[in-house]
């Protein structure tokens, strides 16, 4: 694992992951009901933000987007 120089750098691209994360998961919940008013909210945004917060914890790890200097 490389360590994490520019922390203001990993947090915006982190950050951006996890919003597409977040967006990705919550269209992919939406998507299974039937109509539109047969979606469970809360299952939508119980499952979007454990993604985001599962995205965040993976790129600690690192992000192929921070290139090494």
């Amino acid at each position: 694992m490389k360590k994490i120089t520019n922390w203001k750098l990993w947090a915006k691209c982190a950050g951006i992951r996890a919003v597409k994360t977040v967006a990705q998961t919550a269209i992919s919940v939406i998507g299974v009901s039937a109509v539109l008013s047969d979606v469970n909210w809360v299952a939508v945004a119980s499952a979007s933000v454990l993604s985001g917060v599962l995205s965040l914890l993976t790129s600690v790890a690192g992000l192929p987007e921070i290139s090494e200097e």
